[in-house]
């Protein structure tokens, strides 16, 4: 497993809880001694799983596949940033390893995402005789496998379907974000899209929206917004008439992301700054800041906001079509409280909806139930098995059936 942030540690906690499945695992990540506390942690809470950790720099394919080749691992969990997908996809095709990942792959010099720079490995990986998935969080990840367990129990043909993503907890932050700051606000800023008869329609960012009302937590405003996952479902369910994406937003969560765009500090163009040298505050040297990387040095860490985390989130797929010949509506979500998470991991939630759902995916290519040579998303697989742990595994997931879906 590459990485050790929030959502690692909640994979890795699970993958510890699993034992019997993984066998041998290893963590890396560039700072080694992350690593280590990671393991440390698990096995305070009373798991002995042996975990090795290394040293890695995901930008350097070099790196990757000489400790590749020292571990000689079946399956690499990407973990790290989006932006490292394709170095460790080119090190898993160079030293015979597996590949799974929770984002597809974003360039650092411009905030644009989609699945195109990762389907074009599909005929090397396949050569290979490997496989790779992608997008095995919850969204993307778990709302395509709710997708295609709706289409395969439930629906003739799926005709609109409405992802609908809420965090209903409080922080008890001024502002923070709750996974990597400079991803999650890059994503946020981006102009909204979505799909309706055979086109993609962009929005202004956050331009759409309206209140929603999610089970157990009552009515948020919820904005339309781009995300990876549409790509592929219209791909691979050609029915659906129209696809959309919804996230939920508090006002000050707003008002705080306004302000730092009209300042400058979303900005991920670099700019040179005179700084003192931190030895000897009497010199100076110019330096190269990315405005959008300094922001995350002295945002809260994701990692540190699980203890006094309360409330929960909401995550499922709205879908209405036709079941012989006949319109029916279908709701299947997900609640997750984050003390729940925080008591289990140490981390809070959207961590949890997200490391919970990768190790489910592999657990799946490890019994060989998702093993298939080339480059899948999840929805290309069978749904049943993989839902099934992630109802065993602290993700349960509810079904309602023919009632309004206000979308």
């Amino acid at each position: 497993m590459i990485g050790a942030g929030g959502v690692a540690t909640v994979c890795a906690f699970k993958i510890a809880q699993n034992k019997d499945i993984f066998g041998d695992f290893m963590i890396a990540s560039r700072h080694k001694e992350k690593c280590d506390r990671l393991v440390s942690d698990i096995h305070a809470k009373g798991y002995d799983m042996p975990i090795k950790t290394a040293a890695v720099d995901a930008d350097d394919v070099d790196q990757l596949k000489q400790l590749f080749n020292s571990f000689k691992p079946d399956l690499v969990i990407n973990l790290a940033l989006p932006y490292e997908d394709l170095t460790i996809m080119d090190a898993c095709l160079a030293c015979g390893c597996n590949y799974l990942d929770t984002a597809n792959y974003e360039p650092k010099d411009e905030a644009h995402f989609e699945y195109s720079w990762q389907w074009a490995y599909k005929d090397r990986f396949e050569k290979a005789g490997l496989t790779a998935i992608l997008g095995c969080g919850f969204d993307p990840g778990v709302s395509q496998a709710f997708t295609a367990y709706a289409a395969k129990h439930y629906f003739d043909e799926i005709q609109y379907l409405d992802i609908v993503d809420c965090n209903a907890g409080n922080h008890h932050k001024a502002f923070a974000t709750n996974f990597n700051p400079e991803i999650n606000i890059r994503e946020i800023t981006q102009k909204g899209l979505y799909y309706e008869n055979g086109k993609w329609i962009e929005t202004e960012p956050l331009e759409i929206h309206k209140e929603l009302t999610y089970p157990n937590i009552g009515g948020r405003e919820s904005y339309l917004m781009h995300h990876e996952e549409l790509e592929s479902l219209v791909k691979n369910f050609p029915t659906i008439k129209r696809g959309r994406f919804w996230m939920t937003f508090g006002k000050q969560y707003l008002t705080y992301l306004d302000c730092i765009q009209n300042l400058g500090m979303s900005r991920i163009d670099p700019v040179t700054y005179e700084a003192p040298l931190a030895d000897d505050p009497s010199k100076t040297v110019k330096v190269s800041i990315v405005p959008l990387q300094f922001l995350k040095a002295v945002l809260p860490n994701p990692q540190d906001l699980g203890h006094d985390y309360d409330g929960e989130t909401s995550i499922g797929c709205r879908i209405r079509g036709l079941k012989d010949g006949r319109e029916h509506t279908y709701y299947i979500y997900n609640n997750c409280r984050h003390q729940d998470a925080y008591k289990e991991t140490g981390m809070q939630g959207v961590s949890y909806t997200t490391g919970v759902p990768a190790m489910a995916g592999a657990m799946m290519f490890l019994k060989g139930l998702w093993k298939r040579p080339g480059v899948w998303n999840v929805e290309e697989f069978d749904p049943d098995p993989f839902l099934q742990v992630l109802n065993e595994q602290g993700l349960p997931w509810h079904e309602v059936f023919d009632k309004d879906l206000e979308l």
